[in-house]
Protein backbone atom coordinates (compact mmCIF):
# COMPACT_ATOMS: atom_id res chain seq x y z
CA UNK A 1 0.00 0.00 0.00
CA UNK A 2 0.98 3.61 -0.35
CA UNK A 3 2.61 3.23 -3.77
CA UNK A 4 1.13 5.80 -6.09
CA UNK A 5 1.12 5.74 -9.88
CA UNK A 6 1.99 8.74 -12.05
CA UNK A 7 -1.30 10.56 -12.87
CA UNK A 8 -0.20 11.19 -16.47
CA UNK A 9 0.91 7.60 -17.22
CA UNK A 10 -2.24 6.33 -15.53
CA UNK A 11 -4.42 8.17 -18.09
CA UNK A 12 -2.47 7.38 -21.27
CA UNK A 13 -4.79 6.12 -23.98
CA UNK A 14 -7.88 7.21 -22.01
CA UNK A 15 -7.82 11.01 -21.92
CA UNK A 16 -4.09 11.67 -22.52
CA UNK A 17 -1.92 11.17 -25.58
CA UNK A 18 1.78 10.29 -25.84
CA UNK A 19 4.65 12.80 -26.01
CA UNK A 20 6.39 10.78 -28.75
CA UNK A 21 4.40 9.54 -31.75
CA UNK A 22 6.17 7.14 -34.11
CA UNK A 23 6.57 3.47 -35.02
CA UNK A 24 9.86 2.04 -33.77
CA UNK A 25 10.56 -1.15 -35.69
CA UNK A 26 14.12 -2.46 -35.37
CA UNK A 27 15.55 0.96 -34.45
CA UNK A 28 13.26 1.38 -31.44
CA UNK A 29 16.06 1.75 -28.85
CA UNK A 30 18.05 4.22 -30.98
CA UNK A 31 14.99 6.39 -31.50
CA UNK A 32 14.18 6.49 -27.80
CA UNK A 33 17.79 7.54 -27.07
CA UNK A 34 17.54 10.20 -29.79
CA UNK A 35 14.27 11.55 -28.33
CA UNK A 36 15.93 11.75 -24.92
CA UNK A 37 18.92 13.67 -26.39
CA UNK A 38 16.61 16.13 -28.19
CA UNK A 39 14.59 16.83 -25.05
CA UNK A 40 17.62 17.25 -22.78
CA UNK A 41 19.33 19.52 -25.32
CA UNK A 42 16.26 21.75 -25.76
CA UNK A 43 15.65 21.99 -22.02
CA UNK A 44 19.26 23.12 -21.45
CA UNK A 45 19.39 25.40 -24.50
CA UNK A 46 16.01 27.08 -23.80
CA UNK A 47 16.09 27.02 -20.00
CA UNK A 48 14.70 30.58 -19.82
CA UNK A 49 12.07 30.03 -22.50
CA UNK A 50 9.32 28.76 -20.19
CA UNK A 51 9.09 25.36 -21.91
CA UNK A 52 6.31 23.08 -20.75
CA UNK A 53 6.34 20.03 -23.03
CA UNK A 54 8.24 18.79 -26.08
CA UNK A 55 6.38 16.50 -28.49
CA UNK A 56 8.24 14.49 -31.12
CA UNK A 57 6.74 12.93 -34.25
CA UNK A 58 8.63 11.02 -36.93
CA UNK A 59 8.13 10.07 -40.55
CA UNK A 60 10.66 8.21 -42.70
CA UNK A 61 12.95 11.22 -43.25
CA UNK A 62 11.56 14.02 -41.09
CA UNK A 63 11.55 14.60 -37.32
CA UNK A 64 8.90 17.11 -36.20
CA UNK A 65 9.61 18.72 -32.82
CA UNK A 66 6.72 20.66 -31.26
CA UNK A 67 7.52 22.94 -28.32
CA UNK A 68 4.81 24.31 -26.01
CA UNK A 69 5.98 27.41 -24.20
CA UNK A 70 4.74 30.40 -22.22
CA UNK A 71 7.32 32.67 -23.93
CA UNK A 72 7.21 31.99 -27.67
CA UNK A 73 8.92 35.29 -28.53
CA UNK A 74 12.14 34.21 -26.78
CA UNK A 75 12.31 30.98 -28.77
CA UNK A 76 11.31 32.42 -32.17
CA UNK A 77 13.64 35.44 -31.93
CA UNK A 78 13.69 38.44 -34.25
CA UNK A 79 12.31 37.41 -37.64
CA UNK A 80 12.56 33.74 -36.68
CA UNK A 81 16.37 33.71 -36.48
CA UNK A 82 16.51 31.72 -33.24
CA UNK A 83 14.27 28.99 -34.66
CA UNK A 84 16.55 28.63 -37.69
CA UNK A 85 19.61 28.31 -35.41
CA UNK A 86 17.82 25.74 -33.28
CA UNK A 87 16.84 23.78 -36.36
CA UNK A 88 20.46 23.62 -37.58
CA UNK A 89 21.75 22.59 -34.13
CA UNK A 90 19.21 19.74 -33.89
CA UNK A 91 20.10 18.66 -37.44
CA UNK A 92 23.76 18.32 -36.37
CA UNK A 93 22.73 16.45 -33.21
CA UNK A 94 20.50 13.91 -34.98
CA UNK A 95 21.74 13.92 -38.58
CA UNK A 96 18.12 14.14 -39.80
CA UNK A 97 15.82 16.79 -41.26
CA UNK A 98 14.11 18.72 -38.46
CA UNK A 99 10.90 20.73 -38.45
CA UNK A 100 10.10 22.90 -35.42
CA UNK A 101 6.60 24.01 -34.41
CA UNK A 102 6.03 26.41 -31.52
CA UNK A 103 2.74 26.64 -29.60
CA UNK A 104 1.91 29.26 -27.00
CA UNK A 105 0.47 28.37 -23.58
CA UNK A 106 -2.20 30.98 -22.93
CA UNK A 107 -2.68 30.19 -19.22
CA UNK A 108 0.65 29.15 -17.65
CA UNK A 109 -1.02 29.07 -14.19
CA UNK A 110 -2.81 25.86 -15.27
CA UNK A 111 0.35 24.08 -16.42
CA UNK A 112 1.97 21.88 -13.75
CA UNK A 113 5.49 22.14 -15.27
CA UNK A 114 5.46 25.94 -15.29
CA UNK A 115 3.91 26.19 -11.81
CA UNK A 116 6.48 23.78 -10.30
CA UNK A 117 9.40 25.59 -12.00
CA UNK A 118 8.08 28.97 -10.83
CA UNK A 119 7.90 27.77 -7.20
CA UNK A 120 11.39 26.20 -7.47
CA UNK A 121 12.91 29.44 -8.86
CA UNK A 122 11.34 31.50 -6.07
CA UNK A 123 12.75 29.12 -3.43
CA UNK A 124 16.20 29.38 -5.07
CA UNK A 125 15.90 33.17 -4.79
CA UNK A 126 15.38 32.78 -1.03
CA UNK A 127 11.66 33.56 -0.97
CA UNK A 128 9.77 31.68 1.76
CA UNK A 129 8.48 28.39 0.36
CA UNK A 130 5.11 28.86 2.09
CA UNK A 131 4.60 32.24 0.45
CA UNK A 132 5.67 30.95 -2.99
CA UNK A 133 3.31 27.96 -2.80
CA UNK A 134 0.32 29.94 -1.53
CA UNK A 135 0.74 32.54 -4.28
CA UNK A 136 0.93 29.79 -6.93
CA UNK A 137 -2.19 28.05 -5.55
CA UNK A 138 -4.15 31.31 -5.44
CA UNK A 139 -3.24 32.25 -9.03
CA UNK A 140 -4.12 28.75 -10.36
CA UNK A 141 -7.52 28.74 -8.64
CA UNK A 142 -8.16 32.26 -9.93
CA UNK A 143 -7.51 31.09 -13.51
CA UNK A 144 -10.16 28.37 -13.26
CA UNK A 145 -8.47 25.24 -11.87
CA UNK A 146 -10.87 22.92 -10.04
CA UNK A 147 -8.13 21.94 -7.60
CA UNK A 148 -4.38 22.11 -6.99
CA UNK A 149 -2.06 20.25 -4.64
CA UNK A 150 1.60 21.07 -3.98
CA UNK A 151 4.07 18.96 -1.99
CA UNK A 152 7.53 20.22 -1.04
CA UNK A 153 10.13 17.84 0.36
CA UNK A 154 13.68 18.27 1.64
CA UNK A 155 15.54 20.44 4.13
CA UNK A 156 12.88 23.13 4.33
CA UNK A 157 14.28 26.46 5.57
CA UNK A 158 17.65 24.73 6.02
CA UNK A 159 16.44 22.43 8.79
CA UNK A 160 18.70 19.53 9.83
CA UNK A 161 15.96 16.95 9.29
CA UNK A 162 14.30 16.67 5.88
CA UNK A 163 10.51 16.70 5.89
CA UNK A 164 7.54 17.07 3.55
CA UNK A 165 4.75 19.64 3.58
CA UNK A 166 1.49 19.50 1.61
CA UNK A 167 -0.67 22.41 0.46
CA UNK A 168 -4.04 21.85 -1.17
CA UNK A 169 -7.03 23.77 -2.49
CA UNK A 170 -10.09 22.41 -4.32
CA UNK A 171 -10.35 18.74 -5.30
CA UNK A 172 -7.82 16.32 -6.83
CA UNK A 173 -9.62 13.01 -7.64
CA UNK A 174 -6.54 10.92 -8.56
CA UNK A 175 -8.53 7.67 -8.90
CA UNK A 176 -11.00 9.11 -11.44
CA UNK A 177 -9.73 8.39 -14.96
CA UNK A 178 -11.90 11.05 -16.61
CA UNK A 179 -10.36 13.73 -14.35
CA UNK A 180 -7.88 15.81 -16.41
CA UNK A 181 -4.97 16.07 -13.95
CA UNK A 182 -1.62 17.62 -14.90
CA UNK A 183 1.43 16.56 -12.85
CA UNK A 184 5.10 17.45 -12.62
CA UNK A 185 8.09 17.06 -10.28
CA UNK A 186 10.44 20.07 -10.13
CA UNK A 187 13.67 20.62 -8.20
CA UNK A 188 14.99 23.67 -6.37
CA UNK A 189 18.79 23.75 -5.97
CA UNK A 190 19.41 25.56 -2.67
CA UNK A 191 22.57 26.07 -0.62
CA UNK A 192 21.50 23.34 1.80
CA UNK A 193 20.56 20.74 -0.84
CA UNK A 194 17.81 19.91 -3.31
CA UNK A 195 14.15 20.45 -2.56
CA UNK A 196 11.57 18.46 -4.50
CA UNK A 197 8.42 20.26 -5.68
CA UNK A 198 5.46 18.13 -6.81
CA UNK A 199 2.42 19.79 -8.39
CA UNK A 200 -0.98 18.29 -9.27
CA UNK A 201 -3.52 20.50 -11.12
CA UNK A 202 -7.11 19.39 -11.73
CA UNK A 203 -8.45 21.08 -14.90
CA UNK A 204 -11.88 19.45 -15.06
CA UNK A 205 -13.50 16.19 -16.18
CA UNK A 206 -13.58 14.82 -19.72
CA UNK A 207 -16.81 13.17 -20.85
CA UNK A 208 -17.17 11.17 -24.04
CA UNK A 209 -14.33 10.21 -26.39
CA UNK A 210 -11.44 12.66 -26.42
CA UNK A 211 -8.95 13.33 -29.20
CA UNK A 212 -5.59 11.99 -27.98
CA UNK A 213 -3.50 14.24 -30.23
CA UNK A 214 -1.13 16.06 -27.85
CA UNK A 215 -1.90 19.66 -28.85
CA UNK A 216 -5.67 19.91 -28.72
CA UNK A 217 -6.67 23.54 -28.12
CA UNK A 218 -3.15 25.01 -28.23
CA UNK A 219 -2.46 28.15 -30.26
CA UNK A 220 0.41 28.05 -32.73
CA UNK A 221 2.96 30.84 -33.09
CA UNK A 222 4.31 31.46 -36.56
CA UNK A 223 7.95 30.91 -37.42
CA UNK A 224 9.89 30.16 -40.61
CA UNK A 225 10.07 26.46 -39.78
CA UNK A 226 6.52 26.16 -38.44
CA UNK A 227 4.45 23.48 -40.12
CA UNK A 228 1.61 24.40 -42.53
CA UNK A 229 -1.90 24.23 -41.14
CA UNK A 230 -1.32 22.05 -38.10
CA UNK A 231 -2.95 24.55 -35.77
CA UNK A 232 -6.14 24.35 -37.79
CA UNK A 233 -6.00 20.57 -37.94
CA UNK A 234 -5.40 20.14 -34.22
CA UNK A 235 -6.92 23.24 -32.67
CA UNK A 236 -10.12 23.02 -30.66
CA UNK A 237 -12.05 20.06 -29.37
CA UNK A 238 -12.99 17.74 -32.21
CA UNK A 239 -15.89 16.32 -30.24
CA UNK A 240 -17.69 19.67 -30.52
CA UNK A 241 -17.54 20.02 -34.31
CA UNK A 242 -21.26 20.30 -34.76
CA UNK A 243 -22.04 21.87 -31.41
CA UNK A 244 -23.11 25.29 -32.71
CA UNK A 245 -25.35 24.15 -35.55
CA UNK A 246 -29.04 25.00 -35.34
CA UNK A 247 -31.40 22.01 -35.16
CA UNK A 248 -33.34 21.22 -38.31
CA UNK A 249 -37.09 21.68 -38.31
CA UNK A 250 -39.31 19.00 -39.73
CA UNK A 251 -42.18 20.55 -41.68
Amino acid sequence: MGQKTNPIGNRLGIIRGWDSNWFGGKDYGDRIAEDYKIRRYLEARLSKGGISKIYIERTLKLVTVTITTARPGLIIGKGGQEVDKLKEELKKLTGKDIQINIFEIKRPELDAVLVADSIAKQIENRISYRRAVKMAIASSMRMGAEGIKVQISGRLNGAEMARSENFKDGRIPLSTFRADIDYHIGEALTQYGKLGVKVWIMKGEVYGKRDLMPLVGQQKKGGPSGGGNRDRERGGDRDNRGGDRKPRRNN
